[in-house]
């Protein structure tokens, strides 16, 4: 399952009112606002489609993918690693955010396996 996807925009304001309209008659309300670097978008209580500057991300898409536990995230860690990713960030918990794990795929996106535990935001 996605927990969220961010995709890179050069114009932020630009970007955050076409998502703004384009996304509204699907449901998604503008959640998180970090003007002028990103923006979460919520739909069905869950925000899971974020924008950020371009100069803001470091690569070209972020994916976020929900764990059922802390070894899923560790396993996927391992083996994006074993067949051709790259470090972003070892397994771990990340305070106020969950515990997660990030790796660059071959082409440079940023892959992450996160549950969120009891207590995060």
């Amino acid at each position: 399952m996605l927990e969220h996807v961010s995709v890179p925009v050069s114009d932020f304001e630009k970007a955050k009112a076409f998502y703004l309209a384009a996304l509204a008659p699907l449901g998604y309300v503008l959640q998180r606002d970090y003007s002028p670097d990103a923006a979460g978008f919520m739909e069905s209580g869950h925000t899971s489609f974020w924008i950020a500057k371009k100069d803001a991300v470091v690569t070209p898409v972020h994916v976020a993918l929900v764990a059922q536990n802390r070894e899923a995230v560790d396993a996927f860690h391992a083996a994006a690693i074993a067949h051709g990713g790259t470090d972003n960030g070892a397994p771990g918990r990340r305070d106020g955010y969950g515990y997660a794990a990030f790796a660059f795929d071959p082409d440079g996106n940023n892959i992450e396996a996160v549950l969120f535990e009891k207590g995060d935001e």
